[in-house]
């Protein structure tokens, strides 16, 4: 008998600068930076979670009307072994200046056309970057 993934539903951004980088995030105690955001609570709407965590997580305060939504993308948890996380992804486009607070050790603004020398989250490095990446290719 097989089991049912467990899935870890989190509201990720796609956060891009005024210059064409994208931020990435490492929690404390961890190797892999990922986008920033988190999990969702059960009375929250996936934008108003990620606008949260985004304050919570880097002392960004963003519009939730601003936020486009891309789509849910699904990858294996980079902490959680056993776990597959559910991000309900966002693009945001911030000229504001962020630093790392609550859970987050480290903040890496990258080139999105590169892995910007850093180990990445399965998420950002299959999914999220590739598609980014089309998407600029097509506009």
């Amino acid at each position: 008998m097989t089991l049912a993934p467990r899935i870890i539903h989190i509201a990720a951004a796609l956060l891009i600068g005024d210059d064409g980088r994208t931020l990435l995030v490492r929690k404390r105690g961890t190797e892999a930076f990922m986008q920033p955001g988190g999990k969702i609570e059960a009375h929250e709407q996936p934008v108003n979670a990620l606008a949260r965590e985004l304050e919570e997580e880097l002392g960004l305060v963003i519009d939730p009307a601003c936020a486009t939504y891309l789509g849910q993308f699904s990858a294996p948890a980079a902490n959680e072994p056993g776990f597959i996380v559910q991000a309900e992804l966002f693009q945001l486009t911030v000229g504001a200046d962020v630093s790392p607070a609550a859970e987050i050790e480290e903040v890496r603004w990258i080139d999105p056309a590169t892995d910007g020398d850093v180990t990445l989250a399965p998420l950002t490095r299959d999914l999220i970057l590739p598609f980014y990446r089309a998407s600029l290719a097509t506009a």
